[in-house]
């Protein structure tokens, strides 16, 4: 038997041949409860190891740091999930595969694929206390490199993904004037013989229509805009970028020190809002996870009113039920959600660990994956309405302005905006909201590679700013290629193989593991542990049957119509030499390497004869290494224990809540 304390309290502990703990938790503060607990994870006691005693006493105190309030948590995970995804590539691919009809195939993948996963990855995450590198070690050890594939990926993401915010950024800055930047072809990054501007286009469109007065046909003949391009095209590849001093991946050119600058005023952001841990990136989120809604409310409004904007919805939701029956827009359906939704990064599990052992985890899946697809959805109304105003003033069609991807945010609908009224005011708060929506995504992604690390080393907490400031050093020098010249074509191919591939295979392994290793009714008594109900025969067949199917199937079909990138600027298509795709494809298989390697190496660190250690890989139970409770080695005894009744193991969570509540308020 072996004795620990916690707060003034002593709790014996005895290990079961299964190498779980039992505890029994003898009162001498009255703040806590007696009570008996059979199989009590780390997250019911809530501490970690700061001092081994002498005579096998282990003295520990509680460390993991909760949510202010459960708002925190939802703006967070909220704001994780809603992201620039849902403003520059939802809106596009639902216009390109069957407008309203491309709903049905995305509503079926988000009730039978993301929304289980988006669930069990919250769940998991509550009721493990710990993020990604421990909870899989714990789960299954043969699985524990998926940890560290996940932060691998999550790093990849961070140097590629806080650049497009720093080009936001840029923008926003270079909007404060009386004129947009991009309105005009008489700038240094123009070049007058090929750039055309919006009004030369309004005069344009106007003149083949025969609508336009006769002053302006006067001012100006139609003009033929083959082989021009616009100057917010220029502007974007000319200024923002100067791609024209790159030619490809051989010569990059220099560092934009301007875009450099704009993605350390980035980081820096991202720096404060991560250097408390949930405490202040819980304040954070009610600015960035909030105003892009605000915002978003605006351009809806404004958008709805202009002239033609009818028809650009139109356009949007139009359903040709016909497509359906390509494969490539059920994929299409199948790869939003799941990207989207963003399960698989680690980031769940961070947020998560931080609930409270109670917290419904159940609802909040439910609200803030409903909350994400219908900002997705209505962010289709706040684009097309202004693209359709675009297209009613120059006389084109859709598929002439429409566009994913950068292109959308950082030239389509800009060049929108030029032609409204008030230009500079929603050029600025456009680009604000993009950064804010990029922002708070940062801070989940680089949350759940922190949580991570220093739940693997728990010595490293007491100096959590000096490790967030480490993170962000090697994620700033990682992004600085993107800043150069051509660091256009090295985002280009982080986007397509940073974490596509590999992040699918990652939570296809993660479904084998927790559903068929650890066991789909283990986690459902798990979940009913904490919330009092197990999740229903729907659930359980989603995890062990069609989630993981989902994730295999998704996997396969972008690996069949997967094609090289070629990325066209102003009328130049720039192909990868092979040398640059065998690169790539190393970056794919560094983050899915660690899975065997690690495999490896728990295999040759376990005790016992070959079967043994082989059956060990498989066999899930709590390392004390990786466990926010530590049981002394000198207290291992063996001895069975009856199981108890779930609704003591609920109360007892429930008491040391109320303690820690009772300790925060004193």
């Amino acid at each position: 038997m072996q004795q620990i304390t916690i707060d003034g309290a002593k709790i014996k502990s005895e290990v079961l041949e299964s190498g779980r703990n039992a505890v029994d938790v003898v009162v001498e503060d009255k703040s806590l409860k007696s009570c008996n607990l059979q199989d009590p994870t780390p997250s019911l006691v809530e501490a970690v190891v700061v001092e081994t005693a002498e005579a096998g006493v282990t003295k520990v105190e509680r460390k993991r740091e909760k949510w202010d309030t459960k708002v925190d948590f939802l703006l967070s995970v909220i704001g994780f999930a809603v992201d620039l995804g849902n403003i520059w590539r939802f809106p596009y691919i639902c216009y390109q595969n069957g407008g309203g009809a491309f709903l049905i195939p995305y509503l079926l993948m988000y009730i039978f694929g993301g929304l289980p996963l988006f669930y069990l990855e919250l769940a998991l995450g509550q009721f493990q206390r710990s993020g990604c590198i421990s909870v899989w070690s714990r789960i299954c050890p043969f699985f524990t490199g998926l940890g560290y594939g996940i932060c691998i990926i999550a790093s990849y993401t961070a140097w590629y993904y806080n650049t497009v915010i720093s080009w936001a950024l840029f923008y926003m800055f270079d909007s404060m004037r009386l004129r947009l930047p991009w309105d005009s072809c008489d700038n240094w990054w123009n070049t007058p013989k090929t750039c055309i501007t919006v009004y030369q286009k309004l005069v344009t469109g106007a003149n083949s229509s025969g609508i336009a007065d006769s002053d302006a046909s006067n001012t100006l003949h139609a003009v033929n805009t083959t082989g021009y391009y616009s100057s917010t095209e220029q502007y974007f590849y000319n200024r923002v970028l100067q791609i024209q001093f790159s030619d490809g991946f051989n010569k990059l050119g220099t560092i934009r020190w301007e875009v450099a600058l704009c993605l350390l005023a980035v980081f820096t952001l991202v720096y404060f809002a991560l250097w408390k841990g949930v405490k202040s990136s819980g304040k954070a989120v009610w600015i960035t996870a909030t105003l892009p809604y605000v915002i978003l409310f605006i351009l809806l409004i404004r958008g709805l009113t202009l002239r033609g904007s009818l028809m650009g919805i139109q356009y949007y939701l139009l359903p040709d039920f016909g497509r359906l029956k390509s494969i490539e827009v059920w994929n299409a359906a199948a790869s939003q959600i799941f990207f989207s939704l963003g399960p698989g990064f680690g980031v769940l599990l961070a947020l998560a660990s931080y609930n409270r052992f109670r917290n419904n985890c159940y609802y909040d899946a439910m609200l803030t994956s409903a909350i994400n697809c219908g900002t997705s959805f209505l962010s289709g109304f706040v684009v097309f309405s202004v693209l359709g105003h675009m297209c009613y003033r120059m006389n084109r069609t859709m598929d002439t302005v429409a566009n994913e991807g950068p292109s959308l945010v950082f030239i389509a609908y800009p060049e929108a905006i030029a032609t409204l009224p008030g230009s500079t005011f929603w050029a600025i708060i456009f680009m604000l909201m993009l950064i804010t929506l990029g922002l708070d995504s940062t801070f989940g992604g680089l949350e759940a590679i922190i949580t991570a690390l220093l739940d693997r080393w728990p010595k490293l907490r007491k100096r959590r700013e000096i490790v967030v400031l480490i993170m962000i050093i090697y994620c700033y020098v990682g992004a600085l290629p993107t800043t150069t010249n051509g660091g256009y074509y090295i985002l280009t191919l982080f986007d397509t193989y940073g974490a596509p591939f590999s992040i699918l295979f990652i939570v296809f392994c993660e479904c084998v593991a927790l559903c068929w290793c650890y066991g789909v009714g283990r986690f459902t008594r798990d979940i009913e542990s904490m919330l009092g109900f197990k999740p229903g025969w729907f659930w359980r067949i989603c995890w062990a049957v069609i989630s993981p199917a989902f994730m295999l199937g998704i996997f396969i079909l972008n690996i069949t119509f997967f094609r090289p990138p070629e990325i066209t600027v102003m009328g130049k298509t720039v192909r990868a030499d092979t040398w640059v795709h065998v690169v790539s494809w190393m970056l794919v298989f560094s983050s899915l390497v660690t899975i065997p390697i690690f495999a490896v190496v728990t295999f040759c660190n376990a005790r016992g004869s070959f079967k043994e250690r082989l059956k060990s890989l498989f066999t899930p139970g709590i390392r004390p290494s990786f466990s926010d409770f530590h049981v002394h080695p000198n207290s291992h005894k063996k001895q069975e224990i009856k199981d108890k009744n779930e609704e003591q193991v609920a109360k007892s969570a429930e008491a040391v809540d109320d303690t820690q509540s009772e300790g925060d308020e004193g």
